[in-house]
């Protein structure tokens, strides 16, 4: 999946979050679920939005996802399961330049520049992606909302690059938000890793928690904790000491990639939160350390960029992937290595 660093944690991308919960009473008449939910909620929320959250498979009655046609019986318990969290504060548009990767009328795919929050919270409350997509889709109802998450139905971290998909009305965001949920979607990640990975392709499999004393990092914890999450990963290339390597999520939590290669003792390269921004391999020679302190100035955040995407387009069904570059800090840090394995190998490892 904090949105990164210094910011409240924030939540997976893949979670929906309940925003109504009603126990139906035990004289309740037969009724379709939208009629009941649209008098039941109120505050302004239409039938027809109601009926969008069903056909996403965002209205559940005693766990299980139901048709707008549905009709309740006494002491169902209902749920209106949504993308965004409930009770936002409120945030305005900022022209904020975008890189836009790809646009039609229902969504638009965004290569998102390393240092970028991209939602509000806690600390960055401007200068978020969120604030810029208010911008460019002023004219669109879904963000005039003032909600602080419009479109938004996955993340990736503060100082991570890459590609995100947004969607331009409640019903496209419905149904992108439910692919990310049933793990339909295909993300694969580039990353720079510390170590000699031992294979050429592995699974790291570890459920995943905040720490307990530091909420903004996150950590492997016993399987009765935390959130199952599984990371695949394939090497791309070999510097010696350290690895270019593909990683592809099963899940999506929170710092995924970044917790599970700590965990394996191969922390991302210059990753200041789980250990990467030291020396973790190489004897420490001064010469050593000169090479790593300018491959830290070319790359001055975790080496990690979101590569590729894929999903199915909302209204067409057609298959959409996309796969971007990697940005000129991660790929100078990885032309240094290919220069130095190549004119000066590097120092033995302790």
């Amino acid at each position: 999946m904090t949105d990164c660093d210094n910011t409240a944690p924030q939540p997976d991308e893949q979670e929906l979050f309940e925003h109504h919960r009603f126990t139906v009473d035990p004289g309740q008449t037969a009724m379709r679920i939208d009629l009941f939910l649209s008098d039941r909620i109120g505050s302004g929320v239409s039938r027809s939005r109601i009926q969008t959250a069903a056909e996403a498979g965002c209205i559940v009655v005693n766990g299980q996802p139901v048709r707008a046609s549905y009709k309740i019986k006494p002491l169902d318990t209902i749920a209106v399961m949504l993308p965004t969290p409930p009770h936002e504060l409120e945030v305005g548009p900022e022209d904020i330049p975008i890189d836009i990767a790809y646009e039609d009328d229902d969504l638009l795919v965004v290569n998102k520049a390393a240092g970028m929050v991209v939602h509000p919270a806690h600390g960055n409350y401007t200068g978020t992606l969120v604030n810029a997509l208010m911008h460019h889709l002023r004219h669109l109802p879904l963000f005039c909302s003032g909600q602080t998450r419009p479109g938004l139905v996955h993340r990736i971290d503060k100082n991570t690059s890459g590609l995100l998909v947004v969607g331009k009305h409640e019903q496209a965001t419905n149904a992108l938000a439910k692919q990310f949920f049933d793990r339909t979607t295909s993300r694969r990640y580039a990353a720079l890793a510390w170590g000699d990975m031992e294979g050429e392709e592995g699974t790291i499999t570890g459920n995943i928690d905040r720490c307990p004393n530091d909420r903004t990092r996150r950590r492997v914890c016993p399987p009765e904790q935390g959130k199952h999450a599984i990371t695949h990963w394939r090497v791309t290339e070999r510097f010696g000491l350290v690895t270019l390597v593909e990683c592809q999520l099963e899940t999506g939590r929170t710092h995924q990639i970044r917790v599970h290669f700590e965990h394996i003792r191969h922390p991302l390269f210059n990753d200041e939160v789980y250990g990467g921004n030291r020396i973790v391999k190489g004897n420490p020679t001064t010469k050593f350390r000169q090479f790593i302190d300018n491959c830290f100035a070319v790359c001055p955040r975790q080496a990690l960029h979101a590569q590729t995407l894929g999903f199915t387009h909302p209204r067409t069904g057609q298959p959409m992937h996309f796969e971007t570059a990697l940005p000129p800090d991660i790929a100078g840090a990885i032309a240094k290595w290919r220069t130095y394995v190549r004119y000066a190998p590097p120092p033995l490892d302790d």
